[in-house]
């Protein structure tokens, strides 16, 4: 088995632990501590979005000075030793505290993500874009399940001791691969296949920032609360069906990636990223009806437009930059990727008081429609390139 196999695996591990209480933090606050406030837990998520922006730049600026893989293995013993002591917290503020230092620490396996794309050729940055994608897709699919499992059967607390078993899972990956050689043990050690772009100044990146902030403000509104949705839409009360209806557009990334492979020859206009704009506004649209047929049929068109759309932002990331810098410019591209979900949390919470379960999805809808008026804007693509690329 190849290094790309062991790092992939991590990314899967990192993604299940990460998404475990994504679609349940409602319930979970107000379980464990009584706090039933849909703002609250818009600030929680919008906090831990801001605590991935400051901590991402520092671990990409010590992955100058220690290999990524060495620097992994101290993370995530730290952020596995912290889900532990989440487990006993009963003070809301300490656990506010403590959660978000461990999301610090964890926050650290996006580094995975530059590392592998710097040991690949530009021509298959696509596929190895693609295949991420599917990864996180699928870590959200098992991550929703066994989030949803382990809160129909257990305590809320034992969802952290999965969440530390998964750190412990890529730190043994981590140490295996320092201990065979199949990874740089030191800075500067990694191959790097190509000379990417030239440097053209940082203004096409901060454009392209712009578009993913919009775009992920959009895409994110809809998660803190889509599981009560469901409930509601569907009069189903039971988290673990809740998580698979979560989890259906990483089905749809599967099947996406699929159709990716065979339109390299027949360029089937959905795969384009301005069409799957627009069937994202259908999706969300759909999702905002209360009614089960419809929120998944939603569901399928929202999950394929996501990944459709994620990839070629990502390809774009990656022309626009050289390989030494892909840490440094993806941790810029983080930073307004999180500013995006930080403003989708709290709006999100803010508009649930407010207006309703239903009012995330109408406003992420419009945000999709601005996204398809600005996108060749901001990515500098012609509409008509931005058809057909």
């Amino acid at each position: 088995m190849n290094t790309a196999f062991f790092l992939l695996s991590m990314t899967v591990v990192a993604v299940i632990s990460d998404t475990m209480l994504i679609p349940f933090y409602p319930q979970f606050f107000a379980q464990r501590f009584g706090m039933e406030s849909p703002e609250h837990v818009g600030a929680y998520l919008a906090a831990m979005s801001a605590t991935v922006i400051l901590a991402l730049p520092v671990w990409a600026r010590v992955a100058r000075k220690l290999a990524v893989i060495k620097l992994l293995v101290i993370t995530q013993i730290a952020a596995g030793l912290l889900c532990l002591y989440c487990m006993h917290i009963e003070s809301l503020a300490m656990f506010w505290l403590v959660s978000l230092c461990m999301i610090a620490f964890k926050g650290s396996y996006l580094l995975i993500y530059p590392f592998m794309m710097r040991m690949q050729k530009p021509e298959r940055h696509v596929f190895m874009a693609s295949l991420l994608s599917i990864v996180i897709h699928f870590g959200g699919i098992f991550g929703a399940i066994i989030g949803g499992v382990v809160l129909d059967r257990w305590s809320v607390e034992d969802v952290f001791l999965f969440m530390a078993a998964g750190d412990a899972i890529q730190t043994l990956i981590c140490i295996y691969l320092l201990g065979s050689g199949k990874v740089a043990q030191k800075t500067g050690e990694v191959h790097v296949i190509g000379h990417g772009a030239s440097s053209r100044g940082r203004r096409p990146l901060y454009l392209l920032g712009i578009a993913m902030m919009l775009f992920y403000f959009s895409a994110y509104l809809v998660r803190p609360f889509f599981a009560e949705h469901w409930q509601l839409a569907s009069g189903i009360d039971n988290t673990t069906v809740s998580g698979l209806a979560f989890a259906i557009p990483a089905g749809m990334a599967l099947l996406a990636l699929w159709s990716n492979h065979a339109a390299s020859r027949s360029h089937f206009l959905l795969n384009r990223p301005v069409p799957c704009l627009i069937l994202g506004v259908l999706g969300l649209l759909l999702q905002a009806w209360p009614q089960p047929v419809a929120v998944v049929l939603g569901r399928c068109l929202f999950g394929w437009a996501m990944f459709q759309v994620t990839v070629h932002l990502d390809v774009l990331l990656f022309q626009r930059s050289r390989p030494d810098d892909y840490a440094k410019d993806y941790s810029l591209i983080n930073l307004f990727q999180n500013l995006g979900v930080i403003g989708s949390s709290f709006t999100a919470g803010s508009l649930v008081a407010s207006q309703g379960l239903s009012a995330p999805f109408l406003l992420a809808a419009i945000g999709f429609v601005l996204s398809v008026m600005s996108y060749p804007l901001l990515c500098h693509v012609s509409f008509k390139k931005a058809v057909t690329a």
